[in-house]
């Protein structure tokens, strides 16, 4: 929405209370399925565990590091994280096992600006195709829009489709596609670009709230109506049939 200054300009919405935010801090984020704790060297040795569940290592095709074949490299991996001061690292913990199972940042935190990425999206086999996921993810868009945050984006190589429909899926909209961004493990990388801002956050929230509520979701896991389904009946609706 923009509005006209005193020339007859168009410029943006005014924010006169405006305040830059702090770095959010790593704290525990309960959920209902999972947890999101800080990350720590102690959690190398049951995500190498997850991790090595996966019987090759497709699913490090566009991240940034090579899959750890070692417990030692695992460590590396997990100490480069926690000591990287532009992250703020999370282990994903499973109810079920109490062990990690995955790990997710916060990144690219521009407080001054009320903008925050999820990054770093490192789910093992025991993630996969289930309600850990969503539901991570779901802590960290409460936390960063609890935070006072305007902006949380996701972004992605755009060869990676399941990462992109994956936040479409959880109420992300795509921007648009930075051509040659980066490079990645000697290839070239075009990034795309999602978001949910804070005028959206009601809706998805209600949306995510709803699906992961037991009247919707069992002890287990298993759903009754997808996730799509709550989106579709809009912000103050039930379910869609």
């Amino acid at each position: 929405m923009t509005q006209l200054n005193q020339y007859g300009q168009p410029v943006g919405f005014a924010l006169p209370d405006w305040q830059p935010l702090a770095p959010p801090e790593a704290v525990r984020l309960p959920g209902r399925f999972c947890s999101l704790e800080p990350l720590r060297i102690e959690h190398s040795a049951a995500l190498f565990g997850a991790f090595s569940l996966a019987p090759d290592d497709r699913d490090w095709t566009w991240l940034g590091a090579a899959k750890p074949t070692s417990l030692t490299e695992m460590e590396q991996w997990v100490n480069g994280k926690c000591r990287d001061s532009g992250l703020v690292s999370y282990a994903v913990i499973d109810y079920r096992s109490q062990q990690a199972v995955g790990a997710v940042c916060f990144a690219n935190i521009d407080g001054q600006n009320g903008a925050i990425e999820i990054g770093h999206v490192t789910w093992s086999p025991l993630m996969q195709r289930n309600v850990l996921g969503s539901e991570a993810i779901f802590l960290l868009l409460q936390q960063a829009f609890q935070l006072g945050y305007r902006r949380v984006a996701w972004r992605c190589d755009s060869t990676n489709l399941a990462s992109r429909r994956a936040a479409e899926r959880l109420g992300f909209t795509f921007e648009g596609c930075f051509r040659q961004a980066m490079t990645r493990k000697q290839r070239n990388r075009d990034t795309d670009w999602l978001s949910i801002i804070d005028s959206e956050w009601s809706h998805v929230r209600h949306a995510l709230t709803a699906w992961l509520a037991p009247e919707n979701m069992d002890n287990s896991g298993r759903e009754q109506q997808k996730l799509r389904a709550y989106f579709a009946g809009g912000p103050n609706t039930t379910p869609l049939e």
